[in-house]
């Protein structure tokens, strides 16, 4: 915590110093640990008031800008930290007796370094939400260093805080022309660095930050593409039962990856023809947003899952789609690549949230309401959900408007 205090009648900032470690309970700020002589033990931090060390994490600036706390990454030098400490906490109480503060160019946070540190926060975060919908696939710390990276190559500013609008601009040009990004790619790309300017407390948004919402780049979401009902018979033709289990799985259940790779055998209902998505504490998974949720299946699906289980060599692994050691298998998109390939289809144009867009367009197609529709999928707003309202391309729809005209 940050305090504000009042000393000879002028309000006096304290700035505090903590690290962003992993403990037992998830990603912390953690108080650091004082030497006898005032100085920051190295790696010591105050775990639940018990000192601890933690080698991982950088650390962090922290103080309070009217109701806003800010933090500031700065690096993992303790000694350096320390400093950094000290002349912030001078430079806000002399801001706030009045005084005038020149900034030294050499005195702020590298730009460099500062995207080091981040990225070992995201890696971080990564570690700790493994499998986890809530930070995306597990690539994304290489999806954030890759933006990084282009940034600094785009930028040549020598600290965070000589970062200006015109170098966002610049950047989302940078990557369109130099790079050949698509359009959502830069918008992606573009966020990761925002991102990143909002971690070292640089304000990008409102009348006084960096941006206003013209200057974002805009891209056109791409129509959601699904399989159509020929192309499926094709794709399930070459498959043996097990592989054919995985994909109507998906199909029948418009399920994410992460959630089919986490279900387990009691969140199948049999009786009343259900699949959950829920919380997996023991693997540390949560459902995306954490939003958990009931999906209706087919019988005939609930009938597969029945024999399927009843002719399983491990009887006491959980998960319904487990690898030969009970862990979530991970490699579905690969197994329908090989798949396509058999049936003579271009892999390519097969991916697994391919099904979920089948199972989405198919249900609102059948008359179910989108209200409904965005409970099974998960969405936390309705118009992720209505993306799905698209028309339908198949040949039975192109006969009906032959007989329309």
């Amino acid at each position: 915590m940050c305090y504000l205090f009042l000393k000879g009648g002028h309000l006096n900032r304290e700035v505090n110093l903590t690290k962003r470690v992993l403990t037992s309970t998830g990603l912390r700020y953690c108080p650091v640990v004082l030497a006898a002589n005032g100085r920051v033990k190295p790696d010591m931090v105050l775990v639940n008031g018990k000192p601890e060390r933690h080698t991982e994490g950088c650390y962090q600036l922290e103080w309070r800008e009217g109701k806003r706390r800010v933090r500031v990454s700065v690096g993992k030098d303790p000694a350096d930290a320390s400093a950094r400490r000290l002349r912030k906490e001078a430079e806000l109480n002399a801001v706030n007796n009045g005084a005038a503060i020149v900034p030294d160019a050499t005195d702020g946070h590298r730009l460099a370094q500062a995207v080091t540190d981040y990225l070992e926060d995201v890696r971080l975060r990564v570690s700790t939400n493994k499998g986890s919908a809530n930070f995306g696939r597990h690539n994304s710390h290489g999806c954030y260093s890759t933006a990084l990276s282009y940034f600094l190559e785009s930028c040549h500013k020598m600290t965070v805080e000589e970062i200006d609008k015109r170098d966002l601009l610049k950047f989302a040009n940078f990557l369109r022309e130099e790079k050949e990004q698509a359009p959502v790619t830069v918008v992606n790309k573009f966020g990761i660095v925002v991102s990143f300017l909002k971690a070292q407390g640089i304000k990008t948004s409102g009348l006084d930050g960096l941006l206003k919402p013209s200057d974002w780049p805009r891209a056109t979401l791409p129509e959601p593409e699904i399989y159509e009902q020929e192309e499926l018979d094709k794709l399930f033709a070459p498959c043996d039962p097990e592989e054919r289990l995985w994909y109507e799985f998906f199909l029948m259940t418009g399920m994410r990856e992460q959630e089919v790779m986490h279900t387990y055998w009691s969140d199948v209902n049999f009786a009343a023809c259900t699949v959950r998505v829920s919380y997996k504490p023991d693997r540390g998974w949560s459902p995306k947003a954490y939003k958990a949720r009931t999906i209706p299946i087919p019988e005939r699906l609930a009938a597969s899952l029945k024999a399927w289980k009843s002719n399983r060599p491990d009887q006491k692994c959980p998960l319904v789609f487990p690898t030969a050691g009970c862990k979530p298998k991970r490699d579905f998109l690969d197994c329908l690549k090989a798949v396509a390939s058999r049936a003579g289809l271009d892999p390519d144009t097969c991916w697994l949230h391919k099904f979920r867009s089948t199972f989405a367009t198919r249900c609102l197609c059948s008359g179910l309401d989108l209200r409904t529709v965005q409970e099974y999928l998960g969405h936390s707003d309705m118009e992720s959900t209505m993306r799905y309202l698209k028309p339908s391309r198949s040949d039975a729809t192109r006969a009906k408007m032959n007989t329309i005209f």
